[in-house]
């Protein structure tokens, strides 16, 4: 049986080292079964010239990556995560040189342009805490309003730069976050008016969003929420592949597992709240806004595969949205030992771009 060509383009990181390595790795020894084979390539693997790319293949014999020149996939899985300016603008002149190829993965925009295009249906905008860009003065206002504001480089990824402030019982206010590195930085006491100057400091500017903080504190103080995975399935649909919990560090206002955070399951971390029956509600609530949301982003934004939803529970059981990854990692599931969900997130990009090749044949 011949196979078809899924084309995946990933970055390179450290020295040269294609990120998601492995994941792509395990997509390689998957993808026969959906009659697939995967060509891993980056934007710098491109020969514009003669419209091929020097694709890395998985030989499953040898138990390594062979690299062999191969022509540019027409059907091409995007896993290239932000890294800067100028990785952003190379995948953008692929894409610009290439406009016929399609994508089962594409990258959406940054935070605040995400927040306008969900906070215009009325079912999601109910479940998002209240984001604006970043100023001074409206920063007082919100800290008026709320306990405690979060903010969120526009484009950041894993915790990179995030701080958070929060209102003291003294009257004073409390910076916590991590630089751009994702290393916590210590914890600082200060006026009202002293947090202006003090969070130019950490680079907060302009390219920042403010975001309500939502109330999910666990007992002993630390920061929770839940990763939930959607994504595309063999037949063209959405469908939630599985949900799990994470637990922050001590001292963190993150729960990214990249940044120190613990995974857990749903079910173990909503139980420390929740009866059985406000669980059950709680989990279908979820469910049913990170597909309203899925939708939402499709519509506005063509063709996804899948969607990594970041959700809070706040004490009285209400369901928020923080964030959404459309590049989202799934090792979180192997963390909390769901080994058929792990599975599930890594074959359904096969079986969705599958079912796309034999809907083009179709034609």
């Amino acid at each position: 049986m011949s196979l078809q060509t899924l084309g995946v383009i990933a970055v390179y990181i450290n020295n040269n080292k294609i990120e998601e390595l492995d994941f792509f790795r395990k997509l390689s020894v998957y993808s026969g079964k959906e009659g697939l084979q995967i060509a891993l390539f980056t934007p710098q693997d491109v020969d514009d010239h003669k419209s091929e790319i020097r694709a890395l293949f998985y030989d499953k014999t040898l138990k390594k990556w062979v690299r062999k020149r191969t022509p540019i996939p027409t059907l091409i899985y995007d896993r290239c995560r932000y890294h800067g300016k100028a990785t952003y603008q190379m995948l953008s002149k692929f894409r610009r040189t290439h406009p016929n190829l399609n994508y089962i993965a594409k990258p959406l925009a940054n935070k605040w342009s995400i927040h306008n295009v969900l906070s215009g249906h009325a079912r999601i905008a109910s479940s998002i805490p209240e984001t604006h860009p970043y100023s001074s003065a409206l920063l007082e206002k919100m800290l008026k309003k709320y306990r405690s504001i979060y903010l969120k480089p526009r484009n950041g990824t894993g915790g990179r730069g995030i701080i958070r402030v929060s209102y003291l019982e003294d009257g004073t206010y409390q910076i916590q976050g991590r630089y751009k590195n994702r290393q916590i930085f210590n914890a600082e006491r200060v006026q009202l008016k002293q947090l202006p100057s003090k969070l130019r400091k950490h680079y907060v500017n302009d390219q920042y969003i403010m975001q309500q903080g939502i109330a999910s504190l666990l007992v002993n103080g630390r920061v929770c929420d839940f990763r939930l995975l959607i994504q595309k399935n063999g037949e063209g649909k959405w469908d939630v592949t599985g949900c799990a919990g994470r637990i922050g560090p001590t001292r963190s206002i993150t729960s990214n597992l990249h940044g120190g955070g613990k995974a857990i399951t749903i079910g173990s971390l909503l139980q420390q709240k929740f009866t059985k029956s406000q669980m059950s509600t709680i989990k279908e609530n979820m469910y049913d806004l990170s597909t309203i949301i899925a939708n939402a982003l499709e519509d506005h934004y063509g063709s996804l595969c899948e969607l990594g939803i970041d959700l809070a529970v706040d004490p009285h059981g209400d369901v928020w949205l923080l964030e959404v990854n459309p590049k989202p990692s799934r090792e979180v599931f192997k963390r909390i030992g769901e080994q058929n969900t792990y599975l599930t997130a890594i074959t359904r990009p096969l079986e969705y771009a599958s079912w796309l090749l034999k809907k083009e044949q179709e034609r």
